[in-house]
């Protein structure tokens, strides 16, 4: 099985030599030109459009098991140092391209999990490239700005032309973060500051002695006794507050104090859908049921609802439209707050620039949280009164990175030129029909097969699925998994029908493997 090797084409390896861009770079961004000549695909078997970028392989390669031999030394000399127990595979960077990444022991494979569904674009990206050289660039890396106090002149200008310019329909502002954990977080501090404000009366209303005295001391008035209502099977981030609303893995939360906070049923749908629409009605209603009823009892009261279009890391857990419509419903009627939480769905992966399009609101969520794909992060909000009424107390040093929303703007540059979400859409169609074919040849191997009209956000159970993540790599797929049999698949954006047909072929080969 190491010996395999699935080899890219000559034709690919000229065009990278060729590229003006791989000839100005340095060492850190070249693509290797000693890559193994590979079988050259015929348009019979492969769907032969155009690539985005010549410089990519034209399939995986696998030369030894992973770790090979190189990749173990390094893993163990970085062990002494770094904690290696959650490594999925040692990456030689300069030599991944595009929907390809690369080990030390000159392993290529075709790459669906993406950094954990956060590479846009693709490794060695050369609109990146550019943006990186850029001196905006560099000035924002050597003269990183603390933005609350000391943000740059043009700051206005880099919002509107990239993080702003595709903000969700309804929200025009966007406070910027560092991570996923960290946009919730501040999210949920906005609510709790909204809720207060409101049940003192307004803005305009200062605090009282007594509030300012017991907030110092953890204590009510002035520490809100107040909560976040989100849903079993969630995860929104490894922080401290945001932990508290995580509820997909006992191992993300075992031993950390956590905040007396609500949790509501998400619907646990039945597949196929057409086949069980009644039921799946019935599963959503009842969801609806608890968030309300949870909304009006819960005896810390929630002052937001928080909600990922596709619960990710819980095991890719999908509801209609109809059920988010009604959430969006039974959080205005109880004057509660929703957050989208589309870190992870965000950015194109849906076939929608944001997944909760597919859902198309009349009232827009009140905030949208963001991260992974944009390579940067921040919440999304429109309603003014989601500013504190007080300077410092929405704030942190860095709040945000520059450098990282410069990237943003070149990727969203980019997704433009190249209809990235409408690329998005059209393969992840082709994908979906592909794997309807294996699951159908392979009964009870993709089972539960879910994310139709998603885009490539699609994923399936396998009765073997941690042993079918490894096997994966020993025919040259990265692949992911979440909960606990779900097999999910998060190409980039520039992932096209020809890694489509790859990426079945191989999951074919898996299957008859693990069946052997």
């Amino acid at each position: 099985m190491a010996s395999r090797v699935l080899q890219s084409s000559s034709a690919a390896l000229r065009a990278v030599s060729a590229s003006p861009l791989i000839g100005k770079t340095s060492r850190a961004v070249r693509i290797s030109s000693t890559l193994p000549r590979c079988r050259h695909f015929t348009a019979s078997s492969r769907t032969m459009s155009p690539p985005f970028y010549a410089w990519e392989p034209e399939g995986p390669v696998v030369k030894t098991d992973i770790p090979g031999p190189k990749a173990q030394a390094a893993i163990r000399e970085l062990n002494e140092v770094f904690d290696t127990r959650s490594l999925n595979m040692l990456t030689d960077y300069p030599k991944s391209a595009g929907n390809y990444i690369a080990d030390p022991d000159g392993n290529i494979l075709l790459d669906v999990y993406a950094q954990i569904a956060s590479i846009p674009i693709g490794y060695n990206n050369p609109a990146l490239l550019k943006a990186a050289r850029s001196d905006e660039m560099i000035n924002g890396l050597i003269n990183r700005p603390a933005l609350g106090n000391f943000p740059p002149e043009d700051w206005a200008e880099v919002l509107r032309s990239g993080i702003l310019k595709v903000a969700p329909k309804g929200l025009n502002q966007v406070f910027t973060a560092m991570a996923g954990s960290d946009a919730n977080e501040t999210a949920y501090k906005a609510a709790f500051m909204w809720r207060r404000q409101h049940e003192r009366g307004g803005a305009h209303v200062e605090f009282t002695a007594e509030e300012m005295e017991s907030a110092m001391d953890n204590k009510s008035p002035g520490a809100s006794d107040l909560s976040i209502l989100s849903f079993k099977t969630g995860f929104h981030g490894r922080l401290f507050g945001s932990l508290s609303t995580t509820r997909s893995k006992p191992i993300h939360k075992l031993d950390i104090p956590a905040f007396d906070w609500p949790q509501a049923t998400f619907p646990q749908l039945k597949y196929p859908l057409d086949q069980h629409v009644e039921e799946n009605r019935a599963i959503e209603k009842a969801a609806l049921d608890e968030v309300e009823h949870l909304l009006k009892n819960y005896h810390v009261p929630p002052c937001a609802v928080i909600v990922e279009p596709i619960q990710s890391e819980g095991g890719d857990n999908h509801a209609s439209p109809e059920f988010f419509r009604g959430l969006r419903a039974v959080t205005r009627k109880h004057n509660v707050l929703l957050i989208v939480d589309e870190v992870q769905t965000g950015v194109g992966a849906t076939g929608r620039f944001w997944a909760h399009d597919h859902w198309n609101l009349e009232d827009p969520p009140d905030m949208v949280t963001f991260s992974k794909k944009a390579q940067t992060a921040g919440y999304y909000f429109g309603n003014p009164e989601l500013r504190p009424n007080k300077p410092y107390r929405q704030f942190n040093t860095w709040m945000g990175d520059p450098a990282r929303a410069l990237l943003f703007r070149a990727i969203i540059g980019e997704i433009e030129r190249l209809g990235l979400v409408e690329n998005t859409a059209r393969v992840g169609d082709y994908l979906y029909g592909k794997l309807e074919g294996l699951a159908k040849k392979y009964p009870g191997q993709f089972e539960n097969l879910r994310g139709k009209g998603m885009g490539t956000f699609i994923a399936f159970d396998n009765p073997q699925r941690d042993q079918f993540l490894v096997t994966a790599k020993k025919f040259g797929v990265n692949i992911g998994g979440s909960g606990q049999s779900a097999v999910r698949l998060r190409p980039m954006l520039i992932f096209q029908e020809r890694h489509a047909d790859i990426l079945v072929e191989r999951l074919e080969e898996v299957v008859k493997a693990l069946q052997k």
